[in-house]
C-alpha cells in the first residue's frame, strides 16, 4: 500500500491550509486515471477526479483554519506545520510507502523529520521530494483532493463576507476587496490570515482617509 500527500493553500492570504492524503493498494490502481498535479486541471475535470478518488479510494484530509496558520507563520514554522500534518494523515493511513511533496528546501530532512513524527507502529517508508504532485501519480490524487477541498471552503467564506476572488496577494481582486473591507470596517473579513505582510501594505489606507489625507 502506498499513499500520497500533499497541501493545496499555503500562499494565500484568505482562507484555510489544506493537506490531503490518497492511498491506494499498488502503483498501477491509478495509472492512466488522468491524476495531474491540481493546477493543471480545469475546475471541471478537478471536480471529476476528486469525486472519482472519494469514490475509489481511501484518503484523509485536514482543513487547518487561518488562526493556526498564522501561530505558526509569527514563528517562522509555517514548513513545521505542513510536516506536522503530514504526519498525522500518514499515521492515519498507516501505508506502506509514502510520497510526500516537500516543503522544505531540504527533502531528505524533511522526509526524515516525517518518519520521526509518525505515531503508528509500522515501518512506513517515507520518500520526499520537490514536485511530488508533477511526478508521482498518487501524490497528484493528494493535491486533488486538497485544492478541490479548500476551494469548497473557500466558497463557505464567500457565503459569509462576499466575493474576494482566489484569495491569493497576486490577485488584485483579492487586494482591492481587503482594501475596500478594512476601509469600511477597520478589521479583517473572517478568514483572513493576519500574519500576512500584504495586510501591511494594505493597513495605511485607513489612516489616511480617517485624517482626511486620502483626497483621490
Amino acid at each position: 500500500m502506498i499513499c500520497g500527500v500533499d497541501e493545496a493553500g499555503k500562499g494565500p492570504v484568505i482562507g484555510p491550509l489544506v493537506v490531503a492524503a490518497v492511498k491506494v493498494d499498488n502503483a498501477k490502481d491509478i495509472e492512466n486515471l488522468g491524476f495531474k498535479d491540481s493546477k493543471q486541471l480545469t475546475p471541471k475535470r478537478r471536480k471529476e477526479l476528486a469525486d472519482l478518488i472519494k469514490n475509489k479510494f481511501h484518503y484523509a484530509v485536514e482543513i487547518i483554519e487561518p488562526e493556526i496558520v498564522d501561530e505558526y507563520r509569527r514563528e517562522n514554522k509555517l514548513n513545521q506545520l505542513n510536516r506536522e500534518a503530514f504526519e498525522r494523515l500518514i499515521s492515519k493511513l498507516n501505508p506502506k510507502v509514502a510520497y510526500v511533496d516537500a516543503a522544505d528546501v531540504n527533502e531528505d530532512r524533511f522526509g526524515n523529520e516525517i518518519k520521526k513524527g509518525l505515531t503508528n507502529q509500522n515501518d512506513t517508508d517515507i520518500i520526499s521530494m520537490h514536485k511530488a504532485d508533477v511526478k508521482i501519480p498518487v501524490v497528484a490524487a493528494a493535491s486533488i483532493i486538497a485544492k478541490e477541498t479548500r476551494e469548497m471552503e473557500i466558497e463557505k467564506i464567500k457565503d459569509k463576507i462576499g466575493d474576494f476572488g482566489s484569495g491569493y496577494p497576486s490577485d488584485k481582486k483579492t487586494i482591492k476587496f481587503l482594501e475596500s473591507f478594512y476601509a469600511d470596517k477597520g478589521k479583517w473579513p473572517k478568514g483572513t490570515r493576519k500574519s500576512w505582510k500584504t495586510l501591511e501594505r494594505i493597513r495605511p489606507i485607513r489612516t489616511l482617509k480617517e485624517f482626511g489625507e486620502d483626497n483621490d
